[in-house]
């Protein structure tokens, strides 16, 4: 017997879009994917809304859509685009690694916002919206997320607050502040927020073309990182999901918010938690330039977890690091080098493993709940050694994540939301 989806998440990724169906008990039942067919498209809404609709037709081909309830999508963290007033693009978006070219906007967001804003640096969203509103004709600038979502509902501009926290939006006091006026930002222009996994409204005529009953809502949804640890099963106090990837990237379902943007820390609001996090400059990259990935299943071979190294590494490709040592020179430490190639690659581990615990840590002074479980995500999780180097620094139970698909897990916001009415 086919059992039918419920619940459907969109993923808006850096390589093209991604679509989750999950049934009644939060299992995946389908799952499509379009990727972007050149590098370029990243930049180009059509391009998301043609992945999207790809998507959906993959899942319509698989299962019946006429049960499902809910939809959401979730989008790359401060990526935006301007509109003009038939809610139409204008131009590309500006991505959410795009540095802000003006001095003066920077200095201007420094000057008007808060100290622990997530909307300062000089990669701020809050500057990229700013240049955004300059062009000619713009009558909203949105969210990536935001932008799918319209199509999908009513046609109205709505975010969530998760993807607007880096474009300033006040969490206490659940706003677009005053101060974001000083910085050259019209108010107006931004679209209206609500939490992550909200009701929106029934969805729209593009939505039921696509096969989706006219009965579904539409949800507010979130970042592709808050996606990525939902997607996991994290979410009780304690929890802790890092993903292994170029670098390392710690998250921990918190019940208070902890902002530390001198460590780039700040916190999500997801339903009835909080998602605090940091990432280091540590990571696979590190070990593709010493190591080579030609190499790794050689070495990993030699590898013996049970008899430390006694190396005191700090992997780092240059100076500088972000989390859990804020130092822009703080220099790698990879000496001395043994003989042994496979010694070496242990030593690598073992202090990526010690950042880790010493990220975790830092969380943990700063207000987050200690560490209790432990999810893991991303190309390092393939290396059975690193993890157990990890276990024995950690200490805490390894427990395997239900998905690693970021639209799994704005999927099933959109199943705890309708669980609980």
């Amino acid at each position: 017997m086919t059992v039918n989806p419920v619940a459907i998440g969109i993923d808006l990724g850096t390589s093209g879009v991604r679509a989750a169906a999950l049934d009644e008990d939060g299992r995946q039942v389908a799952f499509a994917a379009s990727a972007f067919a050149t590098p370029d498209e990243i930049r180009e809404p059509a391009a998301w809304w043609r992945g999207t609709e790809i998507c959906l037709n993959m899942l319509a081909a698989k299962v019946s859509l006429a049960g499902v309830r809910g939809i959401a999508v979730d989008g790359t963290s401060g990526t935006v685009l301007a509109l003009d007033r038939d809610k139409q693009p204008i131009g590309e978006a500006l991505l959410y690694n795009d540095p802000c070219p003006d001095a003066s906007v920077i200095a201007a967001i420094d000057a008007a916002a808060p100290a622990t804003s997530p909307a300062r640096g000089t990669s701020t969203a809050l500057g990229r919206a700013i240049l955004l509103s300059r062009r000619e004709g713009v009558a909203h600038v949105v969210h990536q997320a935001d932008w799918i979502a319209m199509r999908l509902g009513e046609g109205e501009p709505v975010s969530d607050e998760n993807n607007a926290l880096k474009t300033g939006y006040d969490l206490s006091g659940e706003s677009w502040p005053d101060w974001i006026e000083r910085t050259g930002m019209k108010r107006g222009l931004l679209p209206h927020v609500v939490r992550a996994g909200t009701k929106i409204c029934s969805v729209g005529s593009l939505a039921r073309e696509l096969g989706l009953p006219p009965s579904c809502l539409l949800f507010a949804g979130t970042t592709d990182g808050c996606a990525s640890f939902l997607a996991t099963g994290a979410s009780e106090r304690g929890d802790g999901v890092t993903a292994l990837g170029s670098t390392l990237v710690l998250k921990l379902a918190s019940d208070c918010p902890v902002n530390a943007p001198e460590y780039g820390i700040y916190s999500h609001r997801i339903g009835d938690f909080w998602l605090v996090g940091g990432a280091s400059n540590s990571g696979g990259a590190v070990i593709r330039q010493l190591i080579g990935d030609d190499r790794l299943e050689e070495l990993t071979a030699r590898l013996d977890p049970g008899r430390p190294t006694g190396l005191d590494y700090y992997p780092l490709l240059k100076p500088g690091e972000r989390f859990p040592i804020s130092d822009p020179h703080y220099p790698p430490r990879l000496a001395p080098r043994p003989a042994d190639d496979a010694v070496f690659f242990q030593g690598i581990l073992e202090g990526m493993a010690e950042i880790e615990r010493l990220g975790f840590e830092r969380l943990t002074v700063l207000g987050a709940p200690r560490l209790a479980s432990m999810r893991t995500v991303g190309g390092g999780v393939r290396n059975s050694a690193w993890r157990e180097i990890r276990h024995g620094k950690l200490g805490v139970p390894f427990l395997e994540p239900r998905s690693v698909e970021a639209a799994a897990g704005i999927a099933a916001l959109v199943l705890r939301q309708e669980n609980k009415h």
